[in-house]
């Protein structure tokens, strides 16, 4: 009997590793989302074109964050960057290829911002000091 009764209990043990499900399983409270770090919101983030701009006046713009959030979607492996105030995110899955924004659209690359700045310093250079 207790032989029969131990069968039983690893037949039924046994019968969740032939899972047809490909999501991670997460118990309470756990979420699928990892944090993998903040950072900085550098210049070329208030560069990224595309996304609708808030109808709101009072809404946070891409010029707001202070911060990039960046996560990873422990089920599909998509890696997202949020902003901090925005709420705007640019995503990638390097395990499905190009994925959401990828790569992002910008409105100016950084080159032109460096020529912009390097024509704006030698233009203050230029004036004359009263």
């Amino acid at each position: 009997m207790k032989r029969m009764i131990i069968l039983t209990a690893a037949a039924a043990a046994l019968s969740g590793c032939d899972r047809t499900d490909d999501r991670a399983p997460h118990g309470p409270g756990q979420g699928r989302y990892l944090g993998v770090g903040i950072y900085d919101a550098g210049q070329m983030w208030q560069e990224l074109s595309g996304g609708e701009q808030p109808k709101d006046p009072k809404a946070a713009t891409l010029a707001d964050d202070t911060e990039i959030i960046v996560v990873v979607d422990s089920v599909t492996g998509e890696v997202r960057q949020c902003g901090n105030l925005s709420a705007r995110c640019i995503s990638m899955n390097p395990w499905r290829g190009r994925a959401g924004t990828t790569p992002a659209s910008l409105e100016r690359h950084a080159a032109e911002l460096a020529r912009d700045s390097e024509a704006e310093a030698q233009n203050v250079a230029a004036k004359p000091r009263p």
